[in-house]
């Protein structure tokens, strides 16, 4: 089964009920939410078979503030896993809709989340960047001009313009200590 037919059996009202109640504090942004699920029912989907939709439940970090026990991740994930690979687990907030639509849905998601569940974690996650593709679009673009920004630069030039992890935390944690 594919997204696109999930999105076509469904109207949005029954999406929009399950999306307050797995996302309540995205209800001021009901409107936006709606405009994408009415684009999503009119869009042709791709045939794309690099990856399938999976969501999986984890438990949330103790450490975030959250009221919520739990969270879903919703990713792609090759359909043969490549043994060589570090995950089998790709982002795929960046990807067009229209593939979105033409993308599987794994077995494990079909049988742990209901068809409203399903389209609802993933409305949230196609709109994480912005809820207009073109936008979404634009940003991943500058995000590859940055990658190859970055490329283009020696290793002097690298250690100029960049900062260790460790850097970041301190510093990161140093703002957080004066405000």
């Amino acid at each position: 089964m594919k997204l696109h037919d999930l999105v076509k059996s469904y109207n949005w009202l029954s999406v929009e009920l399950t999306l307050l109640r797995l996302y309540p504090d995205q209800e001021k942004m009901l409107d936006e939410y709606r405009n994408v699920f009415e684009k999503l029912k009119i869009t042709e989907p791709a045939e794309y078979d690099e990856l399938e939709i999976i969501l999986t439940e984890y438990d949330s970090d103790p450490n975030f503030e959250t009221d919520q026990e739990t969270y879903v991740d919703v990713s792609g994930q090759k359909k043969i896993p490549d043994p060589n690979a570090i995950t089998n687990g790709y982002a795929i907030e960046f990807l067009e809709w229209d593939k979105w639509l033409g993308m599987d849905l794994a077995t494990e998601t079909t049988k742990n989340f209901s068809d409203l569940e399903i389209i609802a974690h993933c409305l949230y996650e196609m709109t994480f960047i912005d809820y207009d593709e073109e936008a979404i679009q634009e940003q991943f673009k500058s995000l590859n001009d940055r990658v190859e920004e970055y490329k283009q630069l020696t290793d002097e030039e690298r250690e100029q313009k960049t900062i260790s992890l460790d850097e970041l935390k301190r510093r990161l944690d140093e703002k957080k200590g004066s405000s």
